[in-house]
């Protein structure tokens, strides 16, 4: 069999102990045909084919990124960028250029939305007003994404297009940001964030497949090509659409929202369903928010905040309804817990499903229930982690981009 493309002079890693390395690799029909030596492939490539000289740089295997919002991280490269934004001033700048355009364009409903917006690298580091908003994009209703994707900013316009005023209670796992007199300040954590985004039009499902497919090119130039996504029934019909039509072109593992567990478990569905390219994970729930917003469940407060230990998401009785349902179904668990207190409650949750797998299905493997950020933990937890063989799915970016404010809302506890 010949070849249709062919590597030479590289360093290729394998990560397979009986051969770890080679200098040469050929490729047919984007599918590996072989490994070996510069001569030994050169000799398989076939009329017309390819050769690259790699001129010693290396070749590894596709990397896999563990968690991701696909359907999220789709649909907001076409929205206001605010990552890394320095100041303030410049992320107001940055959502009046945009209301300046939408202002030429759109009808006056349209909402201005973007994403990853961070008051920690903002001089004084405090959170943002509708007011601050109102100044540049008063006409417009604007929703702007946490970095993290735990609390949003939103204007005065939105508030009222939701109905959120001082009048509003907190929803259950959420909480609206006020002033002194009690008015909305226009900053929405966790659940909260639903009061506004819910009156969102979203997205097409045809939006959301072009948007995919946009998305998925910017992963291969990382080096991606699979993830494990945490988005849902959108992104999952989205990601099907793709495969269905031959476009999928990163392998997925799809995890199902908490809130659709009865329906996965109803028309069964378990952990490893699907394919090489599609396939199911696990049920998704919710323990707590994130450190960003100060929402991660602590045992103890905040440093200078000490009326805040963060919020429970989902508590602990729901989260083991919720985690029984999915194990006896042959469904993993997934749960998000970046607090302390968030953690140890999590693995209260694990422990019962472990004893209910143990006693009720003995004979099963052992399904890999994870937690998700595992950001700090109480010592005394670290070795039930490991006891319950339970996967800690941890991100390294929050290493870097988290230590300072780690250090700064938890203290000594950030060691951990």
């Amino acid at each position: 069999m010949t070849a249709t493309l062919v590597f030479t002079n590289g360093h290729i890693y394998t990560q397979e102990p009986s051969r770890p390395g080679a200098t040469a690799l050929a490729i047919r029909d984007n599918k590996i045909l072989a490994l070996g030596t510069n001569d030994q492939m050169k000799a398989l490539l076939g009329p017309g084919g390819e050769w690259i000289d790699l001129a010693g740089r290396a070749v590894t295997p596709g990397l896999v990124d563990a968690h991701v919002h696909f359907q999220w991280y789709a649909i907001n490269l076409t929205r206001v960028d605010l990552f890394e934004v320095p100041t303030l001033a410049e992320a107001l700048r940055r959502v009046a250029a945009e209301a300046a355009r939408l202002a030429a364009s759109a009808r006056p409903e349209h909402w201005l939305q973007g994403r990853g917006w961070s008051q920690d690298l903002w001089p004084g580091r405090g959170f943002p007003t509708a007011a601050d908003l109102d100044q540049v994009a008063g006409h417009l209703p604007v929703y702007l994404s946490h970095k993290s994707g735990h609390a949003a900013w939103v204007n005065s316009r939105a508030l009222r297009l939701a109905g959120v005023d001082a009048h509003t209670p907190d929803p259950a796992g959420g909480q609206i940001q006020r002033d002194a007199s009690g008015q909305p300040t226009g900053i929405l954590f966790e659940t909260a964030m639903n009061l506004v985004a819910d009156h969102i039009p979203p997205p097409s499902q045809a939006q959301i497949v072009a948007a995919m497919r946009q998305a998925q090119a910017q992963c291969w130039q990382a080096g991606l090509t699979g993830l494990h996504d945490f988005d849902g029934r959108e992104s999952f019909l989205a990601l099907q659409t793709l495969h269905q039509n031959g476009e999928l072109g990163l392998r997925i593992v799809k995890n199902i929202p908490a809130y659709r567990v009865e329906h996965a478990v109803g028309v069964g569905l378990r952990s490893g369903f699907g394919d090489d390219w599609l396939r199911i994970g696990g049920v998704k729930i919710f323990a707590d928010g994130a450190l960003g917003p100060r929402t991660a469940l602590m045992i103890a407060p905040y440093e200078g905040e000490p009326h805040n230990r963060g919020l429970a998401v989902t508590d602990k009785e729901e989260m083991m309804s919720i985690a029984s349902q999915a194990s006896a179904a042959g469904l993993s668990v997934t749960i998000h817990a970046i607090g302390d207190r968030a953690n140890h409650d999590v693995l209260d949750v694990y422990e019962a499903v472990r004893h209910e797998e143990a006693t009720q299905r003995p004979q099963a493997a052992p399904l890999r229930h994870r937690i998700e950020h595992v950001q700090v933990m109480h010592p005394d937890d670290f070795a039930r982690l490991a006891q319950l063989n339970v996967i800690a799915s941890m991100q390294p970016t929050h290493a870097t981009s988290d230590r300072e404010m780690a250090d700064r809302y938890w203290g000594a506890r950030a060691q951990y």
